[in-house]
């Protein structure tokens, strides 16, 4: 279709043999560290937490977490989404976010929902682009980084009905 040659982008799962690429990413990507918990949820969420390999670098990841609403529906939280610096604009985080928004759609989630910093103007457009909005503002949601407050960035899901 476009010129330019083919991008090799790869998706895999995250399983214990490969969670130390998952470790590394998010320790040059976030300002955060990330507890047992956190890659627990990654790999008890299944398809929805992802490795992303261009020509078989490990180079972007997302990690998401499956969540029970009042009411029994189910909603995915993403817990992060990140690309290395060098391979950001070609469509790495599209992909894995694509990914993911796809397995929303086949099993039926009625939401996915992720924390934003209120700076992070790449970051809300990027999810703007996917049809997510702006839902809701935290104040003091971080700890150690500035700014402190969120915005709760969500996109929701026609829920299919049985029959009108």
């Amino acid at each position: 279709m476009g010129t330019g040659r083919e991008v090799s982008i790869s998706l895999d799962g995250v399983r214990d043999k490969n969670m130390m690429q998952l470790k590394k990413l998010n320790t040059v990507l976030f300002p955060v560290r990330y507890n047992d918990k956190y890659y627990a949820d990654a790999i008890a969420s299944g398809e929805f937490t992802k490795l992303a390999y261009y020509s078989d670098i490990c180079v972007g990841a997302i990690a998401c977490r499956l969540e029970k609403k009042e009411g029994g529906a189910m909603r995915v939280y993403i817990m992060t989404l990140g690309v290395l610096a060098p391979y950001r604009g070609i469509g790495i985080g599209s992909k894995l976010l694509n990914h993911v928004l796809d397995m929303c759609s086949k099993q039926n989630m009625c939401e996915i929902y992720l924390h934003v910093q209120t700076n992070n103007e790449d970051a809300i457009k990027f999810y703007k682009k996917f049809g997510f909005e702006i839902t809701d503002t935290i104040q003091n949601y971080y700890i150690n980084i500035e700014p402190r407050d969120c915005y709760v960035v969500t996109k929701s899901f026609a829920q299919s009905e049985a029959s009108k």
